[in-house]
């Protein structure tokens, strides 16, 4: 028996296994990835890259990344979050700057007498905050660029999706919504030859052109919900260009285009944010007689916004919208659990958690652990190993 993977030999566990595979064949389906998919790839999870961004501001070697403004910022948001139930990350940090940043434009807007804002004991314009939130994009997007990724995984993940999974299904086009800022699903596809479209027009540089989704033939879409590190904003642009590593252009500053998930801010209501959380939607509430499943991994239910997304869709699509979570915790809790509970939409729900599987009002523990969420566990399963 394949290391890992001994746990599920029980016939009980193949019955729910073969039956995820099932469910995952089907010929509508999605995939929301969240950070816990780029563990096994090399990146760091957010803890980890919180802390080698703040170590950004204390290393003289990423002092062009981050200026003594930013870093006495980022020093005084940091003690704002002192004494916090639950550890701050980076996200956290961009969160509570763009919340500023969006008091400040608007009293800019409206030129008011008093445009600064307060952040700790600092009095701070609309522009020190872009330079600042745009520094720290930077530090981010340069720490996540420079480690080096084994994207194996992640092959053998679209090679079971795109391969075993769809025999018999010409023609299907499957969704990832990633909250991810790295590239490792497009990079994973292109790499096992899967037509796919992102949303640019272009190759490595290209220009956001939306209606490239609505291209006939492709085998898979990708969303971007939060940004990605290769995509920028030049100067007087109003949409992201792709922008190959390396190369300068006549704007002064490329501006990166990644955003935390924790705020719902005025960034969410614009393109090209406002129209893939569209395409979201539209794609999680299929037309009568159609049916979708929507597969969750690597998200730890943290972004009400996304969360929101997702309940939404499960109410309005009447029964047609099934949700396969897979997830760390011994069993379902928080979202998971509150959907759990309601009639209405529990029956739509389907949880593989690391004791156990939740469906509606049925459950099946185990005392062994269930590793069905660990990435690399589950595209070995996908893929048919036993």
């Amino acid at each position: 028996m394949s290391d890992g993977l001994s746990v599920f030999s029980s016939p009980e566990l193949k019955d729910v296994v073969q039956d995820m595979r099932d469910l995952l064949s089907q010929s509508r389906l999605a995939f929301l990835l969240g950070a816990g998919c780029s563990k096994i790839a090399g990146l760091p999870l957010m803890p980890e890259l919180t802390k080698s961004v703040l170590g950004h501001k204390d290393n003289s070697e990423h002092t062009k990344d981050i200026s003594k403004h930013t870093k006495h910022l980022l020093d005084t948001v940091q003690e704002l979050f002192s004494g916090a139930t639950n550890t701050a990350t980076i996200e956290d940090y961009m969160s509570e700057i763009v919340d500023h940043l969006s008091i400040a434009e608007r009293r800019t807007r409206r030129e008011a007498a008093q445009s600064k804002v307060s952040v700790g004991n600092q009095e701070i314009d609309a522009n020190e905050l872009h330079t600042a939130l745009d520094e720290i994009q930077k530090a981010v997007s340069s720490t996540i660029a420079k480690k080096e990724v084994n994207i194996a995984t992640h092959q053998q993940f679209v090679r079971a999706i795109h391969g075993s999974l769809q025999a018999g299904k010409a023609g299907r086009c499957v969704d990832y919504f990633v909250l991810n800022y790295d590239t490792l699903i497009e990079d994973a596809l292109g790499l096992e030859r899967v037509d796919y479209s992102d949303g640019f027009n272009g190759a490595a540089t290209g220009w956001w052109e939306p209606n490239t989704f609505k291209t006939e033939g492709k085998s898979a879409r990708v969303f971007k919900i939060h940004g990605s590190i290769d995509w920028c904003l030049l100067k007087d642009d109003s949409l992201p260009r792709r922008i190959r590593p390396g190369i300068k252009t006549e704007s002064d500053s490329n501006h990166v285009l990644i955003y935390p998930a924790a705020t719902k801010y005025q960034e969410t209501q614009r393109d090209p944010f406002a129209q893939m959380l569209k395409y979201m939607r539209d794609s999680l509430c299929p037309s009568k007689g159609k049916e979708m499943v929507l597969a969750i991994c690597g998200y730890s239910f943290g972004d009400s916004h996304i969360n929101l997304e997702i309940e939404n869709a499960l109410f309005q699509s009447e029964g047609r919208l099934t949700v396969a979570a897979f997830i760390e915790s011994v069993e379902a809790q928080g979202t998971l659990q509150k959907w759990l509970n309601n009639t209405t939409i529990n029956e739509q729900i389907r949880v593989y958690a690391n004791k156990g599987f939740f469906h509606g009002n049925k459950q099946s523990t185990q005392d062994s652990d269930l590793p069905w969420w660990k990435f690399e566990i589950l595209a070995r399963l996908l893929g048919g190993e036993r």
